[in-house]
């Protein structure tokens, strides 16, 4: 829902015009659709300028030809936020949104990814293959896409944060009521100072992020600039959850290891926060140029 609500939504309202929302939003915010992100390609992860998807204009209609990879909800959506070139001298100043309903011919989900984590959400390729789209259906004006796209991402940075944040927090909440039961020489393990070193780590470390995931959604909502806060809570907040995750498996030993104690989920879960919706080396360099000016 993170996905749809900041990633689909919030450019739909912000950027469409009174039809737009009416076909686009409306059913999507009444939770009767979903909505997806397209902006990811083979070749253009972390360097999102680097489109290859092309829509180009033919009367009142646009032609879109290209894949887009790792789509979250991409199957299930009946509505794909998707980013192509329209003009490819302009590199990421031609680069422009599209809203592209489920089952328009030549729009095709090829395959879902079998992944590490988050299993119950599927992660889908999509394909355009010459799929016309009425010219009614760009959101924004021609070159905006990249605009609309990185603003996008601003918000939902801190969904993934908070997403990343209840991750840590369950591993911690099972690794402690796992050190109070379990015994080792006689006492429960989280008398046993090592433990509690783990532990307290674990908390303080949890607590700085939600912190700044507050701090980043506080700034949000008050209609100030957030995209650096919202970098800082994502990246704090991911690579919080990969050492929590990690230290929880640790507390519980062996049995870390094993499906029934759940821990095993969180830390597979978690790793995903470091990569989507930026990875953390892209938080850096994001946090980075605002430190330095620039």
């Amino acid at each position: 829902m993170s996905v749809n609500n900041s990633l689909y939504c919030d450019p739909v309202l912000r950027y469409g015009d009174d039809a737009q929302r009416e076909r686009f939003l409306k059913p999507v915010a009444s939770g009767l659709a979903h909505g997806c992100f397209a902006l990811t390609e083979p070749q253009a992860g972390s360097d999102a300028t680097n489109q290859a998807t092309l829509a180009v204009r033919d009367g009142d209609h646009y032609v879109l030809s290209g894949r887009k990879q790792f789509i979250t909800s991409g199957r299930e959506a009946a509505f794909a936020l998707v980013f192509c070139q329209t003009d490819r001298a302009k590199a990421h100043r031609g680069i422009t949104a599209f809203v592209v309903e489920q089952g328009a011919p030549g729009f095709v989900v090829a395959k879902v990814e079998d992944k590490l984590g988050i299993r119950a959400s599927d992660t889908a390729e999509l394909v355009f293959d010459e799929c016309r789209v009425p010219a009614a259906s760009r959101l924004g004006a021609e070159g905006q896409g990249f605009k609309i796209a990185m603003a996008a991402l601003d918000g939902g940075r801190i969904g993934i944060a908070a997403q990343a944040l209840g991750i840590a927090a369950g591993a911690l909440e099972r690794a402690v009521a796992y050190a109070r039961e379990r015994k080792s020489f006689g006492v429960p393990i989280g008398q046993h100072q090592m433990v509690q070193w783990m532990l307290a780590d674990m908390a303080t470390a949890i607590e700085g992020a939600r912190l700044l995931t507050l701090r980043a959604a506080a700034l949000k909502d008050a209609g100030r600039p957030y995209g650096t806060a919202s970098a800082m809570a994502k990246l704090f907040a991911a690579e919080t959850a990969m050492r929590v995750t990690t230290d929880a498996i640790q507390v519980h030993g062996g049995y870390g290891y094993i499906k029934e104690y759940e821990v095993e989920r969180a830390f597979r879960d978690a790793k995903i926060t470091q990569i989507y919706e930026g990875t953390s080396q892209i938080q850096k360099l994001v946090i980075a140029r605002e430190v330095l000016g620039g």
